[in-house]
């Protein structure tokens, strides 16, 4: 995959070390040429000197052929702007931004770009580790009907079997996470101390899910 990536700073570069670390080639925006110092000396993608949404700039980081673009730049105008552009002018199809307004992020996701809202997803992972209650919302899709949440799990489900867990709550576990690393569990996982259990849900059933989570019939 060839991925322009327009922001510099410390998610661009990190993102952009990442994709290259796995075969791909990247091309990074930034309109200031200091800000490629954070890629490092070993990286051998393309950098670019501009704003990401001008046209011409864009096609230098080589956005004809991209199959991805990411704007996370620190202005929300700017992100917004560039992956319209990407998206609707230059038809990739693989499109997502960093928006630091939630109310803006809403509102851009109807428009079918992903967004990640970064002072909403801090406020809400900070919050999990402080005050651990409550299902916490980490992605919905586009239309804004299906979503991912963290669900606070009862310590009786320790050592019990993710199929049991989704029964009580009537939800499928997307995944886990264990000791820091996402795990993708099958039916005959079980529980451990210390894991992040995350669901697919819709609205209409985050309150049974959640109970169904903090309350197992037939605990230990």
């Amino acid at each position: 995959m060839h991925v322009v990536i327009m922001g510099c700073g410390r998610v661009g570069s990190t993102l952009a070390q990442t994709l290259e670390a796995r075969g791909h080639t990247v091309a990074v925006i930034d309109h200031d040429a200091d800000a490629f110092r954070r890629l490092g000396p070993d990286f051998a993608g393309t950098t670019v000197t501009g704003a990401g949404f001008d046209g011409d700039v864009l096609r230098q980081a080589g956005i004809e052929r991209a199959d991805a673009f990411a704007a996370v730049s620190s202005g929300d105008n700017s992100n917004i702007i560039s992956a319209r552009l990407a998206r609707e002018t230059f038809g990739v199809s693989r499109v997502a931004a960093r928006i630091y307004d939630q109310r803006r992020a809403q509102v851009f996701e109807r428009l079918g770009i992903p967004t990640v809202a970064t002072v909403r997803w801090t406020a809400e992972r900070m919050l999990r580790h402080l005050v651990p209650d409550g299902a916490v919302e980490i992605f919905r899709d586009a239309t804004s009907t299906v979503s991912i949440v963290e669900v606070p799990v009862h310590r009786d489900w320790i050592g019990r079997q993710v199929r049991d867990l989704e029964a009580a709550c009537g939800a499928r576990v997307a995944y886990l996470i264990r000791f820091g690393i996402g795990t993708l569990p099958t039916a005959s996982t079980v529980v451990q101390e210390g894991d992040q259990v995350f669901m697919l849900v819709t609205d209409d059933i985050v309150a049974a899910v959640t109970a169904g989570a903090a309350a197992p019939e037939g605990g230990h």
